[in-house]
C-alpha cells in the first residue's frame, strides 16, 4: 500500500474521532435526518477502518515471519514461511478491497428506484417473460426487505405484462439494480407450443433511481398534457366507477408516465409526475453516458435499453450476462429472486473498471 493511501485512512481515522464525538454529546436529538446520515458515516467509516487496521496487523505479523527466517531452527523456518505466504495472499487481498472501498461512490446508489419492464419481441411469451421477470424482481426485493409499489401494470390476455412499472424503496436499491437497464432475452418452449420447439423472445427493463426533491426537474405544466381515466385490473368496484387514473404527456420529448394504483386521483397524478421526472432525468443520464462511450468503452454498459444485456436459457437453466461474460447454471434459483451472484459481479466489474481509469 502507497503512502497515499495510508495518509487518507489517517484521515478517515480522524474524521471518525470526530463523528464519535458529535454523536456521543447528542446535541443532535432533534435533528434526526442529520443524526441517520452522520450514524451511516459512522458505520461505515468504522467498517472500513477495521479493515484498514487488519491490513496493518498483517503488516507486522509479515515482518516477525521474516525475522525467523535466520532463526537456524529448521522447524521455526518452516512455520515462518508458511505465515509469511498467508500474510502476503491476505495482504494482497485486503489491498484490493481497501482500494475498491475508497471508489468514488455513486450520490443516487442509495435512493429508491423506478423498475420499468416492457415486453419486446415474441409476443404473448415475451409477455409472459415480463411476469416472470417482475416475480424474480420482486422476490429479490423481498429478500433485501425493500418495499415494491405498483405504479402501473398493463396485463397481457395470456398473463404476464405488456408492461409494468415498479417503485423499490429501501437501502441501496438504485446501487444494486441499476445494472439491469437493458435487454433481457429468454430462450426456452412456450406453454403454447405444441411441437416442444425454443422459442427466443425479449423484454426491456429500465432502472431509474427516484429524483431527490431538490434535484428533481422542474416541469413546466405548459409542456405537459394530462389525462384522466378509468383504472384497470383488480381494485374492486371503485376502480371501475371513477377516473382516478392519470396519464401524463411530455409533449417536447413525448415521454409518458402513467399511474393508476390509488384511488385518489391527486395521489396518482403526485406519482405520474415523479415517475416522468425519472424518466426526463434518465434520459439526460443516457445521452450523457452514449458522448463518454463514443470516447471509452465501457465495461458495464452505458444503460441503453437496446442492449442484450442477459440471456435466460431455460432448457440448459443457465444464465448468461454478456457484459462481463459471467455464467451460471442455476436460473431456478435466479428466477426465484437469487440474484446476488449476478449482481455482485457486475459491481465488481464496475469497480475493477473505476480502479483501471485511475491507474492510467
Amino acid at each position: 500500500m502507497n503512502n497515499t493511501l495510508r495518509q487518507q485512512f489517517e484521515r478517515l481515522a480522524f474524521r471518525l474521532a470526530e463523528l464519535d464525538t458529535v454523536l456521543a454529546d447528542g446535541s443532535l436529538a432533534a435533528d434526526i435526518k442529520r443524526y441517520r446520515s452522520l450514524s451511516k458515516e459512522q458505520s461505515e467509516l468504522s467498517s472500513l477502518l477495521t479493515q484498514y487496521r487488519l491490513y496493518e496487523q498483517r503488516e507486522r505479523d509479515l515482518a516477525a515471519a521474516r525475522e525467523l527466517l535466520d532463526s537456524g531452527d529448521a522447524e521455526m523456518e518452516a512455520m515462518a514461511r508458511e505465515e509469511i505466504a498467508a500474510a502476503e495472499a491476505d495482504l494482497a487481498r485486503l489491498d484490493q478491497d481497501l482500494q475498491l472501498a475508497l471508489l468514488p461512490k455513486d450520490p443516487d446508489d442509495e435512493r429508491p428506484a423506478f423498475l420499468e419492464i416492457r415486453a419486446g419481441t415474441g409476443g404473448d411469451e415475451s409477455a409472459l417473460f415480463a411476469g416472470d421477470l417482475t416475480r424474480m424482481y420482486t422476490r429479490y426485493a423481498d429478500a433485501q426487505g425493500w418495499r415494491v409499489e405498483v405504479l402501473s401494470a398493463n396485463e397481457s390476455d395470456l398473463g404476464g405484462y405488456k408492461e409494468i412499472v415498479l417503485r423499490l424503496d429501501g437501502d441501496g436499491v438504485y446501487g444494486r439494480l441499476k445494472f439491469e437497464s437493458g435487454g433481457h432475452r429468454v430462450q426456452r418452449v412456450p406453454a403454447t407450443e405444441s411441437q416442444g420447439r425454443i422459442h427466443t423472445s425479449a423484454c426491456t427493463v429500465a432502472v431509474m433511481p427516484e429524483p431527490d426533491e431538490a434535484e428533481e426537474i422542474q416541469l413546466n405544466p405548459a409542456e405537459l398534457r394530462i389525462d384522466t381515466f378509468r383504472a384497470s385490473g383488480a381494485g374492486g368496484q371503485h376502480v371501475n366507477k371513477t377516473d382516478s387514473a392519470i396519464r401524463i404527456t411530455h409533449l417536447p420529448t413525448g415521454l409518458v408516465a402513467e399511474c393508476q394504483d390509488d384511488r385518489s386521483q391527486h395521489r396518482n397524478k403526485a406519482k405520474a409526475m415523479a415517475v416522468l421526472a425519472a424518466r426526463l432525468r434518465d434520459k439526460d443520464r443516457a445521452e450523457r453516458a452514449a458522448k463518454e462511450a463514443a470516447t471509452r468503452k465501457s465495461l458495464i454498459g452505458s444503460g441503453d435499453r437496446s442492449d442484450r444485456i442477459r440471456t435466460y436459457n431455460f432448457p440448459q437453466g443457465r444464465l448468461t450476462d454478456h457484459r462481463i461474460n459471467l455464467t451460471l447454471y442455476k436460473l431456478g434459483a435466479i428466477m426465484d429472486g437469487d440474484l446476488d451472484d449476478v449482481i455482485q459481479g457486475l459491481q465488481r466489474a464496475q469497480a475493477a473498471e473505476q480502479l483501471a481509469a485511475l491507474e492510467h
